[in-house]
């Protein structure tokens, strides 16, 4: 079945053969249940990248929506750098133990004791050497694909990114040999020791995401609500007081009504201002929004122009 026909549903109760007029949401959602079934169906062994943040928590409900009342065929597998918010650890769990699937989590702070992983400093953030982690589990269970929710409006290096993403033997990826996907017509084959990553969602929006969550109702971590968070101002943006982000002399401490737009390692993660408390107050915030979410929110990105792109030719999500 091709997108066209998983995108047209017939309403027997309006009469015979009528037409029900489908949404930009209902052409996102057959875009990706039909991705996941391919992946499903011409990979041997895939994982699902899984952190608890809103955009996997979107990929989820698109598997469920793929293959229920079949188990979903894919090993949830999630990166953890030590340093994530705890909320979204539980809802992890939650979600995992709901849905009865098989966990995997590959640990930096293992990859730290192995020495595979090198910090240059105790407090340097462990966002980048995820990327490491993530090879050495795709190495030790023998992933040829990983499906992660990577989006095309988050970042440019991710804009210029196919659906079915090549990775070699080293975990790199080389945005000038891409495969070319024309009619939306997917290459997963690899040879040992090669994997693709897949990116269902590639094609939404962040109020698409959103937009969806309301409509699904998806259940997500309560970082995504504005709460009142102790936080201090650097280099423009609003960072969280935790144990691995303290201010530092002449960063004065505050306590604001914040939420986060995206939910990732602590050290570079920042919540925005938002007195938004509903799915329903976050899609109006976002429909106004001038500000990519990794633009208002991550400290990583604003080191150089190409530092996703960097962290992507070595292996990053």
């Amino acid at each position: 079945m091709n997108l066209a026909e998983e995108a047209r549903v017939l309403d027997d109760a309006a009469g015979p053969r009528t037409l029900r007029t489908r949404t930009q949401l209902d052409w996102l959602e057959s875009e990706g249940v039909h991705i996941l079934r391919e992946v499903a169906g011409e990979c041997t062994n895939p994982a699902l990248l899984f952190s608890g943040g809103k955009d996997s928590a979107v990929v989820l409900r698109l598997a469920e929506k793929a293959f229920r009342p079949a188990q979903i065929p894919f090993t949830i597998v999630h990166i953890d750098t030590g340093h994530n918010f705890p909320e979204a650890i539980e809802f992890r769990d939650r979600r995992v133990a709901e849905l009865g699937v098989k966990l995997v989590v590959g640990s930096v702070e293992d990859s730290i004791k192995r020495g595979t992983v090198r910090l240059r400093r105790p407090d340097e953030s462990r966002n980048a050497a995820q990327s490491v982690t993530l090879l050495e589990t795709i190495a030790k269970y023998g992933f040829d694909a990983c499906i992660g929710g990577a989006r095309r409006d988050e970042e440019k290096a991710r804009a210029k990114e196919r659906i079915f993403s090549f990775r070699d033997d080293f975990g790199q990826w080389d945005p000038k040999h891409q495969r070319p996907e024309l009619w939306n017509l997917y290459n997963a084959r690899v040879n040992p020791g090669e994997h693709v990553r897949v990116f269902p969602i590639s094609n939404w929006t962040e109020l698409d995401v959103w937009q969806y969550i309301e409509r699904e109702e998806l259940d997500l971590p309560s970082l995504y609500f504005s709460h009142r968070r102790p936080v201090f101002r650097r280099n423009g943006l609003v960072v969280a007081v935790t144990h691995v982000t303290q201010p530092k002399e002449g960063e004065k401490i505050e306590e604001l009504s914040v939420r986060f737009r995206t939910v990732g390692d602590m050290t570079c993660t920042c919540p925005v201002e938002s007195d938004a408390v509903t799915v329903a107050e976050i899609v109006a915030e976002t429909v106004h929004t001038r500000i990519t979410e990794r633009g208002a929110t991550r400290m990583d990105d604003q080191t150089s122009d190409a530092s996703m792109e960097r962290r992507k030719k070595e292996g990053y999500f």
